[in-house]
């Protein structure tokens, strides 16, 4: 069954799980962030890829990846780069600083500037964060084993070609031309792994401590931190999400949060609902006081459920964890169900003992059916 789940994964294409997506989501280069944030609001993502003419811009990491005409061949746009929310919230944080340093008078500028900031063009973000600069695309012919590889090591999504014109499959292209591109994420190849649940029974039934995909390495933030500082701890560190836990206000604004009792989650996506008008002058409250009034908000509001692959919508987000003990097969159930990409490991007693990532969860998996590949080979040629 091992070997078979290995060969399956082999024999499946990542073509197969974008088939039905619907279109890309993109924004034009001359968006501002405000238009941005709106796309993403609208589409329930937390990025999007940047689109700019062909031949005035240099791609992200000197990615080629282009949309070219069905019909002539001809390029109609570039595709520059990715915008997340992990970039927004260092812009936010950068300026706050600049604003910062200026005397009590313009100790309130992050709020009273923001709507101004938010009004800059996106492509002047770019690369703001180390996953804006990672812009990937996978040939469709790519097994769904060669992209579990490329997923593990941290890229959480690619375009996917509709016609790729590269004849030969490699895991990860720089170069691309297609009249057009579907996005696939982390949550995709994790939703197929829950489908095929009884393909993959030898290695899902395990617990995440004994495949090794708990990393203790949390770094947390205190209930009382205020949105602002949190914001510019994160965006220097790259953490699109923080554990909040029960803990008094350091100098130090991240924490190491083990052994901590959990509170919530705190995430780039929980920026994604507010609208500018609300951030201005919420960004000075705790990160408990501002996640309550997201809550009431969204108690308010009519939210649409989120499409599969896609992002959690914030105020509909349950705080969602496990224990060192659960299976795989369970950590990967309450991460698609929930659309979280992230399970925070917690005690009896719900003290924090670290984290499991999507990215952990198809490292473990993909090591795991390799291995027991290899095994498995082993035993049949000294038989």
């Amino acid at each position: 069954m091992r070997r078979g789940a290995c060969g399956w994964l082999r024999e499946r294409k990542v073509r197969d799980l974008v088939r039905d997506k619907r279109r890309l989501v993109e924004v034009p280069y001359t968006a501002t962030l405000a238009h941005t944030v709106n796309a993403l609001v609208a589409n329930c993502v937390s990025a999007v890829p940047v689109a700019a003419p062909p031949g005035q811009w240099i791609g992200a990491g000197g990615s080629m990846i282009l949309e070219s005409d069905r019909a002539t061949g001809a390029v109609r746009k570039h595709y520059i780069g990715m915008v997340t929310m992990l970039d927004l919230l260092a812009h936010i944080s950068e300026e706050g600083d600049q604003n910062h340093g200026a005397g009590d008078e313009s100790s309130a500028g992050p709020e009273r500037d923001l709507e101004r900031r938010m009004s800059v063009p996106v492509s002047s973000i770019i690369g703001h964060s180390l996953e804006g600069l990672s812009l990937w695309t996978l040939n469709p012919t790519t097994s769904i084993l060669d992209c579990m590889e490329t997923f593990s090591k941290g890229v959480h999504r690619a375009l996917i070609p509709l016609e790729s014109q590269t004849n030969h499959a490699i895991a990860v292209e720089l170069a691309e031309a297609s009249p057009g591109y579907r996005m696939l994420t982390q949550m995709d190849v994790l939703s197929l792994l829950r489908e095929q649940n009884q393909e993959l029974k030898g290695v899902l039934s395990h617990s995440v401590l004994e495949l090794g995909a708990i990393s203790e390495v949390i770094f947390s933030v205190s209930k009382h931190t205020k949105v602002m500082d949190t914001i510019r701890s994160m965006a220097a560190a790259g953490l699109s999400a923080v554990p909040v836990v029960e803990a008094p206000s350091d100098d130090q604004i991240l924490q190491d949060g083990r052994g901590k009792r959990l509170i919530e989650t705190f995430s780039a996506t929980d920026l994604r609902l507010c609208p500018v008008v609300l951030l201005q002058p919420w960004l000075s409250l705790s990160v408990t006081e501002f996640k309550e009034r997201l809550s009431m908000r969204g108690s308010n509001a009519s939210i649409a459920p989120p499409v599969a692959g896609d992002d959690p919508t914030p105020e509909t987000r349950r705080l969602i964890t496990c224990s060192p003990e659960t299976s795989l097969s369970d950590a990967i159930e309450s991460a698609v169900s929930n659309h979280v990409h992230r399970l925070w490991v917690v005690d009896g007693e719900g003290l924090l003992q670290g984290v499991v990532s999507l990215t952990d969860m198809l490292r473990v998996v993909r090591d795991a059916v390799l291995r027991a590949e290899q095994e498995l080979e082993g035993v049949v040629q000294h038989g």
